[in-house]
């Protein structure tokens, strides 16, 4: 996977150089999206020994537990400080809800084992339906959400498209706020939200925070000065990705690859259409 992450705090930009950020996106279709849990553990240990600093976690996921693991051990190792890693994570469209955002926040730190976010951003604009009022299963509902991890989180109506909620990305906003006042956070940011949705959102009222703005190829995006976001589980590919600083692409290089542009949008969420905050009605 290879997603641009922009910071836009010149701040953070002159603090840390550009890097290789690693991804534990579970993306469909790849070998790693069946990757087991030890896999996954392992491939983040990889990662660390490779020289990775920056995590890209998510709820939506479903593998924190197994990227803290990785993490926790090689910190015991003595390995790297948990001061030098950069750990995001994201917030699931079924928690826009302000009073479960901060319950959403916690359950993550919980499962990569961490006290602190460095980065928590808003996964998508929209929100969904949560699947029950207050997280209240029935020990059957329970049982068949914890089998099917990811029905509970795609509430989807009798047509197969999702069930939005009644909450504004501008209320989610406040209440993540409140998690850089509690130190549960540093930062704080979005995700596929498109520039209409980021100006309504910089053009809030009383906006006390500022969003953050998810090897040849890795290469052509960090010339571009745009951070790089590679995943993988498997260590000979984990450490080609971060040996991309030893070489530089010619004009001509770049020129030729930017050639390729076929204006492809590969995420779509197509059964997220209907809602009101879709970001992909327009071109960007």
């Amino acid at each position: 996977m290879l997603c641009p992450f922009i910071p836009t705090d010149g701040e953070l930009l002159r603090a840390r150089p550009m890097q290789v950020i690693f991804s534990t996106a579970p993306w469909p279709n790849l070998p790693r999206a069946q990757a087991s849990p030890g896999k996954v553990t392992e491939a983040v240990k990889e990662a660390i020994d490779a020289g990775y600093r920056h995590f890209d976690c998510a709820y939506f996921y479903h593998n924190e537990r197994e990227v803290g693991a990785g993490i926790r051990c090689k910190i015991k190792e003595g390995a790297v400080r948990r001061e030098d890693l950069f750990i995001a994570t994201k917030l699931w469209c079924t928690c826009h809800k302000k009073s479960l955002v901060e319950t959403a926040c916690r359950k993550s730190l919980k499962a990569l084992k961490l006290n602190y976010l460095d980065l928590y951003l808003i996964h998508w604009p929209m929100g969904f339906k949560p699947p029950h009022p207050e997280w209240i299963m029935s020990c059957s509902e329970l049982s068949f959400c914890l089998s099917h991890p990811r029905v509970q989180d795609l509430p989807l109506d009798e047509s197969n498209m999702v069930i939005p909620s009644d909450t504004d990305f501008l209320d989610t906003w406040e209440a993540m706020e409140d998690l850089v006042i509690t130190g549960l956070v540093k930062n704080i940011g979005v995700s596929n939200f498109n520039h209409e949705q980021l100006e309504r959102l910089l053009n809030k009222p009383g906006l006390r925070f500022k969003p953050l703005t998810n090897q040849i190829l890795i290469r052509f995006q960090i010339q571009r000065n745009v951070i790089v976001i590679p995943g993988s589980i498997t260590p000979s590919h984990i450490k080609e990705n971060i040996q991309v600083f030893d070489f530089e692409l010619t004009q001509h290089d770049m020129d030729n690859i930017l050639s390729l542009n076929r204006n492809l949008r590969l995420a779509m969420f197509p059964i997220t259409k209907n809602h009101k905050d879709y970001p992909f009605h327009i071109e960007y």
